[in-house]
């Protein structure tokens, strides 16, 4: 899927076009995701997610049918265009989202049934030297390949995960969450705009509902996301830090 705030310069990888473009592999700039406070996970990341970022859900806006969607999200910075997460040019969590280790390639519909490769020709990799994305005939490189299955993958792990928010939206099990944190210099930051697990209404779930929540997966889901908001606390020391409002922890 194409992400507007990662992906600047995003056009259908082409057999004309690009036949003598090169990806060097040992490119390295974070800065196409340096002023993103947060993005999307798959429910198939919740479980390494939730340990470095606070996984949430955010509105998607309305389905064909009109109803509500959900989209989870890792949480990066706590403001606009901020991430904690990046120090420099590299990230001081373990986990990266697989859509940035997948970055510059993402996939794009094109028809109901059709979604074509696609690159951010703005990637600083692109070039003369590197990976050779097609071969003399055209034809895409077992790499090239390889990165296509990995994107059709992912966009299967996509709709799975839709369909779990839309089971957590059906069960009107979410809530509007808010983060309120006291800064050192005793000023408030105040974060907001997510949605959250409504622990009353999920405790007041019949058994038959939660028996199938956990053959699905969608209970270790809600495990994990409510294990990661402990995270928050870290995203509020890096804030500070970034502030200058207290030295970096030791």
């Amino acid at each position: 899927m194409i992400n507007e705030n990662l992906h600047k310069k995003a056009v259908a990888l082409d057999r004309v076009k690009h036949r003598e473009l090169k990806l060097d592999l040992s490119a390295r700039d974070l800065s196409a995701v340096a002023k993103l406070n947060a993005f999307f996970v798959a429910g198939t990341e919740f479980i390494d997610a939730c340990k470095d970022y606070p996984v949430v859900w955010v509105n998607a806006g309305k389905g064909e049918d009109g109803k509500m969607q959900v989209a989870p999200i890792a949480v990066f910075g706590l403001s606009a265009e901020q991430n904690l997460c990046i120090d420099g040019n590299a990230w001081r969590v373990r986990y990266v989202p697989a859509m940035l280790r997948l970055y510059p390639f993402a996939l794009a519909r094109v028809a109901a049934n059709e979604m074509v490769v696609c690159i951010d020709e703005g990637w600083t990799g692109f070039g003369t030297e590197g990976q050779a994305l097609f071969d003399a005939n055209g034809a895409p490189t077992e790499f090239t390949s390889n990165v296509q299955q990995q994107l059709e993958n992912f966009e299967t792990e996509v709709e799975r995960t839709r369909l779990a928010g839309a089971l957590l939206v059906e069960k009107d099990l979410l809530r509007d969450m808010r983060f309120d944190a006291t800064m050192p210099d005793g000023s408030k930051l105040v974060v907001d705009g997510f949605l959250t697990i409504d622990e009353q209404k999920l405790g007041a779930l019949s058994d038959a509902d939660i028996l199938a929540f956990s053959r699905s997966g969608l209970l270790g889901l809600i495990h994990a996301h409510q294990i990661s908001l402990g995270n928050m606390a870290r995203l509020v020391q890096w804030h500070a830090e970034r502030q200058g409002l207290v030295g970096a922890a030791a």
